[in-house]
């Protein structure tokens, strides 16, 4: 009679494996197949059931199975690892038409997180009269990272046939694309895809059309009349002050230099926290196979709650962050407590932390400052950037040549050592005022100016040496030229190849006496610019915070790459005015709006065949990701909207009435605000960090189709928008924001495909 099911040992079998399919993240990628060496005419192995396998117990619409070899047919899929019971059944059909079906005997099979439940069994089909033809039975289940799925289906794209990327079958992903006429009229989306640009809003991410030094921070040491308050030391008479003239330092100028960061592919950190008491190397050829799948989204569940934040406790928290500004960060859950519990032991100075970057001029020291303070300050971590050449700028004016930065000229070298004093002093006070983290940009370039800052810090805070380190002459190349088109210190210099001889010239002036960094606590980015190798060393790093900066560094580089940003179609929730729930699209504009999408996403990706669709575990955004083909589409819990807890599928009104003390508390904070047993805006944000990491990561374009709540932190994030903003930023339905991440930094454009 043959076996019953087989179940592969290694895959996710068994009770006490169910819980942590929750936790590791990833998906099932489940195997059925179908063995019969007495194969009966021309009978095709089949399956059928209930949602989501198939949707239907009708035959008609039954799954074919496809043939492995002459005696195995098989039918593979992928499901979330906490997927409902999937009930199903085999039936066998004629090759060549759609009756007579033969279903097998027997109860319906089901299978449960990879599991099946019951005992196993053949499958048995009774033909004509009383013969029974029977078939084997094997189900394999296998977890499966979203990024290897997608590594896999790109791979079997490329070679048209099932590839081998790291052991896992390839799986068809996309669904065939619906054709017709919505409405009585065809579905199609003009070429020019301008046509449906829609101006962005004034606090957009176009951070590139701005010097990035000129975003910083501003001395306080600069009084009304030009004159700095000062105890170490005044520069020489012959550097007047020319604040007046260069307060406005240049707005329109346009400015960012190349950063140098890695190839994130191949260099993995496996937690946030990186301990390191001597020099430490991460390679490409460190990657440990027990790493894949790292970035896979964990989710965070529901928090344990059973009442939401009273009106007490806000105004208690409100009290805090005003009296005690930042005495804890803003972020939630683990990430506050690891950051409190840096803050709370150690010596005083562990509580503030100093990034000050080292380098060489063009490697990319500004740029780097920027992004590592705009994702600090999404953590909910208090950070500022204090820029060095602004203070230089604004004190001594912004026509200084080159001899001005000779390290043989005593007058040039005090007054630039003057405005590192200042701007240090500047941080420093911000921190014993309850800042967090400061970002020092300068070139620090010599043992002596570090020396100088570290004895200023002595007590007051903790000091990481941030290292830039690039040997690729073309890059540097590049970085010049951005350097003298875009600085405001060349910006009265009308010869753009004098300007050129001049930067080279101060370059060379400071590579006569540069000194790498060998002392304290560093980080060094090694060749990393062009994100094709390059290493990154640590050095007597260790904590939380520290351990999250390596960890972020490790995962940026600066391949150009639109990332676009969109809610799903309509749903019948929307119609309703519900928060919430797991509803389908609107039969109308929600249905529409899928096939636009898949429309533009065709014309403005087509030429990129390493784009991805990341949508959230809700079937409103899988159902306006289905139109859409050609790229492979992965599912992210952390993308889920925000969990209203008991509030779920309730409207706005319903709480009002019958929650009155909950719609108070969730309208005087709405970021910090959580639904009972539920989140706040604080909770989503924790648990996308992994998706901001993996969006750094990505080379290619993403097309992230999630909820307004989600939307609004990643969005955020690229902006730089205030956490406190966050709750407030609009995301309008049917509007997509593309965000353009590349070398020059971060822009906007929105379109708006439907009113």
């Amino acid at each position: 009679m043959g076996t019953g099911a087989s179940k592969n040992p290694d895959s996710s079998h068994g009770g006490d494996r169910d819980d942590c399919l929750d936790h590791d993240g990833g998906q099932l990628y489940i195997s059925l197949k179908m063995e019969n060496f007495k194969l009966k005419g021309e009978l095709i192995p089949h399956i059928y059931g209930s949602v989501p396998l198939v949707g239907s117990w009708d035959c008609s619409k039954a799954l074919s199975m496809e043939r492995e070899s002459k005696s195995m047919w098989e039918l593979s899929f992928v499901v979330p690892p906490n997927h409902e019971t999937l009930d199903f059944k085999f039936l066998l059909k004629p090759k060549h038409s759609n009756v007579p079906c033969i279903v097998e005997e027997g109860p319906n099979r089901l299978l449960t997180r990879g599991t099946l439940q019951g005992d196993a069994r053949l499958a048995l089909f009774r033909l004509n009269g009383d013969e029974v033809l029977e078939y084997r039975v094997f189900i394999k289940a296998d977890r499966v990272s979203p990024f290897d799925l997608a590594a896999s289906w790109r791979a079997y794209k490329e070679n048209l046939q099932p590839s081998t990327v790291r052991g896992i079958p390839d799986v068809s992903i996309n669904a065939a694309p619906d054709t017709g006429v919505e409405n009585g009229s065809p579905v199609t989306l003009e070429l020019d895809l301008e046509h449906y640009v829609i101006p962005a809003p004034v606090t957009s991410a176009n951070s590139a059309l701005v010097y990035a030094a000129n975003m910083t921070e501003n001395p306080r040491s600069l009084t009304c009349g030009g004159t700095w308050s000062n105890s170490y030391g005044s520069s020489s008479a012959s550097y007047s002050n020319k604040a007046g003239s260069a307060l406005v330092d240049q707005s329109q100028s346009k400015k960012e230099t190349e950063v140098m960061v890695t190839d994130s592919s191949k260099i993995y950190s496996t937690s946030g926290m990186v301990e390191s008491k001597s020099v430490g190397t991460f390679s490409p050829l460190q990657k440990q196979d027990g790493q894949r799948g790292l970035f896979v989204d964990r989710g965070v569940g529901s928090p344990r709650l059973v009442k939401s934040t009273s009106a007490t406790t806000f105004a208690t928290e409100l009290k805090l962050d005003t009296e005690s500004k930042n005495a804890m960060p803003a972020a939630a859950g683990a990430v506050a407590a690891a950051a409190v519990a840096d803050q709370m032991l150690g010596p005083k100075e562990d509580r503030h932390l100093a990034i000050v970057l080292v380098g060489l001029p063009a490697r990319g020291k500004t740029f780097t400052s920027a992004k590592l303070t705009r994702y600090l300050r999404w953590l909910g971590h208090d950070t500022k950037h204090f820029n060095v050449g602004k203070y230089r700028r604004l004190k001594h004016g912004t026509n200084q040549s080159a001899d001005f930065f000779r390290a043989d000229n005593p007058e040039g070298m005090e007054a630039r050592n003057e405005v590192a004093a200042l701007a240090m002093d500047d941080m420093i006070s911000w921190m014993q005022e309850g800042g967090q983290v400061g970002i020092f940009d300068a070139t620090n370039s010599s043992r002596a100016r570090r020396n100088m800052l570290m004895k200023m810090a002595e007590g007051k805070c903790k000091i990481i040496f941030l290292e830039t380190i690039c040997n690729d002459e073309r890059i540097i190349e590049r970085n010049i030229r951005l350097k003298v088109q875009q600085s405001p210190d060349y910006a009265e210099e009308p010869d753009f190849e004098a300007g050129m001889r001049d930067f080279k010239t101060r370059l060379a002036n400071y590579e006569k006496v540069y000194e790498p960094v060998e002392e304290g606590s560093y980080i060094k980015m090694i060749d990393m610019a062009s994100g094709h190798g390059g290493q990154l060393q640590v050095n007597n790093i260790s904590g939380y915070l520290p351990g999250r900066i390596v960890f972020f560094l490790v995962n940026t580089h600066l391949t150009p790459r639109p990332i676009l940003l969109t809610r799903h179609g309509e749903s019948r929730d929307n119609v309703r005015g519900r928060i919430g729930g797991d509803t389908v699209l609107s039969s109308e504009a929600g249905q529409l709006y899928s096939k636009k999408l898949a429309n533009f996403v065709e014309k403005r990706l087509k030429s990129e065949r390493a784009a991805s669709i990341w949508t959230s575990t809700l079937q409103r955004t899988i159902l306006t990701a289905r139109p859409i083909v050609g790229f492979p589409k992965i599912q992210w819990r952390a993308l889920d909207e925000i969990n209203a807890g008991v509030c779920d599928g309730m409207t706005y009104e319903e709480i009002k009435k019958n929650m009155p003390e909950e719609y108070e508390s969730r309208k005087k904070d709405k970021l910090r605000y959580r639904y009972p047993r539920g989140e706040s805006y604080l909770d989503v944000i924790q648990r996308l960090e992994p998706v901001i990491i993996e969006l750094e990561r990505q080379r290619a374009p993403v097309v992230v189709i999630s909820h307004q709540a989600v939307l609004r932190a990643l969005y955020a994030y690229f902006a730089d928008r205030p956490l406190k903003e966050i709750p407030h930023i609009e995301v309008p339905l049917h509007t997509i924001i593309e965000i353009q991440m590349g070398v020059s930094g971060v822009q906007e454009k929105r379109y708006k495909l439907m009113d």
